[in-house]
């Protein structure tokens, strides 16, 4: 079952409207990111390279860490747009909210982890993860539930929290330092996000040895969505951010590594270009960013039945694709 913070920010729902923040610019947007990552490029590039102004749109980005957070910022009013996982929304919607929140554009169409050993090993094959523990991520986050897919996909018993598992996912570290509690010897796996992943390669601590993207296949990973009521409050904002997205996903996709390295480079001043530039090739290589903003029912049945194979939905739980996700704001 799921966990029982989203009980709680469900009930946060029904008083989205009364605290909802009041704007003197109704273009002004604020932004709730999972997280800062160079795995949303595009969204810098869309700020950095003036698209969201060309739409006459003022962003500005907020970090709330973990979909849970994300989720509490928009129905608290603190954001009027998330950038997060579609799960959060699907628990939401279970507990029959009338305003609930709406997906409306996906920005990566696959997972952005990769998973880490100790050793390089350039014939990796996932049978050699029988026996293993592996720090996989939170319980119920998109990243330890693609994890727990990949794995099972690969014929393993994966189970959580179970040295008695065939292989043994831990979720008791928290997202932000699962790199430090790997480099210190813990685990002998661990699956990272950049630029964690190529910070613990160069440093010598672990050796990327498999793209949980590349493997998990396309899924609506990571999209912008909205409270229903807010969204349909401000149709036309919505369809100039997503024009927005669109030019920063395709400056990503048809330049080099490099031109969008220096294009980013102003939100991640801890990491040299060159690290940038490593980073977003990885990226590239795996085709994580968006073919198409539009969530298709394919996609979002399979984040289902994702969600329903690590248990966060029961069997007999449906959530409503139409409810869900729309693309009526995709120009």
């Amino acid at each position: 079952m799921k966990s029982n913070k989203y009980i709680l920010l469900s009930l946060l729902v029904m008083m989205a409207s009364p605290l909802a923040s009041c704007k003197s610019n109704e273009n002004e947007i604020v932004v709730a990111e999972v997280t800062h990552s160079i795995f949303y490029a595009p969204q810098y590039v869309a700020k950095n390279l003036g698209y969201f102004k060309d739409e006459g749109l003022e962003i500005s980005f907020i970090t709330t860490p973990g979909a849970d957070k994300t989720m509490a910022a928009l129905l608290s009013g603190d954001a009027d747009i998330g950038l997060m996982g579609p799960e959060a929304s699907i628990y939401i919607e279970k507990n029959n909210a009338k305003d609930y929140v709406v997906n409306f554009s996906k920005l990566t169409q696959k997972d952005g982890s990769f998973l880490l050993g100790r050793e390089k090993d350039d014939n990796f094959t996932f049978d050699k993860l029988k026996g293993k523990t592996l720090i996989g991520g939170r319980k119920g986050g998109m990243p330890e539930m693609v994890l727990e897919y990949v794995l099972k996909s690969h014929g393993l018993d994966a189970r959580r929290d179970d040295p008695t598992a065939e292989v043994n996912i831990r979720t008791d570290v928290q997202f932000d330092v699962m790199a430090g509690v790997f480099v210190s010897g813990s685990s002998d796996y661990v699956a990272l996000f950049e630029p964690s992943a190529t910070q613990v390669e160069t440093n010598g601590n672990g050796h990327i040895v498999a793209s949980l993207g590349k493997e998990s296949g396309i899924i609506p990973y990571t999209a912008y969505s909205s409270l229903k009521s807010k969204i349909e409050k401000n149709e036309e904002m919505i369809v100039k951010f997503n024009r927005a997205i669109k030019r920063g996903i395709d400056y990503v996709k048809n330049n080099t590594a490099t031109d969008v390295a220096k294009a980013i480079q102003k939100d991640f001043l801890s990491s040299p270009l060159e690290e940038l530039e490593k980073i977003i090739t990885n990226y590239k290589n795996i085709e994580a960013y968006a073919d198409d903003q539009k969530i298709s029912k394919e996609e979002f049945e399979k984040l289902v039945s994702i969600i329903k194979l690590a248990g966060e939905l029961d069997e007999n739980d449906n959530p409503s694709y139409e409810k869900l996700v729309t693309d009526k704001y995709i120009k």
